[in-house]
């Protein structure tokens, strides 16, 4: 269940980051600065990954393989 959190969290926060980065969200010091667009496709795909995890992890919970 952690892990699905702060998949959910990290995936959200990289979201911010990459629109601030691009300059599609303003009004932060971010804003345009491609580095914050970097930073956050690599917090966002943390996310999904973190997410992946929780995912398979249920999937295999109580299973016969």
């Amino acid at each position: 269940m952690f892990r699905g959190i702060a998949g959910v969290v990290f995936a959200l926060v990289g979201a911010v980051w990459i629109a601030q980065g691009t300059g599609a969200l303003k009004g932060s010091f971010m804003t345009g600065e491609g580095q914050w667009t970097v930073i956050g496709v690599v917090t966002a795909a943390i996310g999904v990954a973190l997410l992946g995890w929780a995912w398979h992890g249920r999937s295999g919970m109580g299973g016969t393989s």
